[in-house]
């Protein structure tokens, strides 16, 4: 083979080799994002379980805080 197609199959082999190790690298920072994304998702359901909406309680404090609001209102 002459020293042309040498040259061009190992600059084809260096691209192919460079362009590998940079979507290795991708893959490896796309399995670490994925990791932090389960940690955030876990926050977040911690944070929505803690804010839920308030019990049915509630509605027994609103009957005894009737009189309160009536008076207040007519202050």
């Amino acid at each position: 083979m002459p020293a042309v197609a040498w040259t061009t199959l190992v600059i084809a082999a260096l691209i192919i080799a460079v362009t590998a190790v940079g979507l290795l690298r991708v893959i490896l920072h796309l399995k670490r994002i994925r990791e932090t994304l389960g940690s955030v998702v876990g926050g977040v359901e911690l944070v929505a379980a803690r804010t839920s909406t308030v019990p049915s309680a509630l509605t027994s404090v609103n009957a005894n805080l009737k009189p309160v609001r009536d008076f207040c209102e007519s202050v």
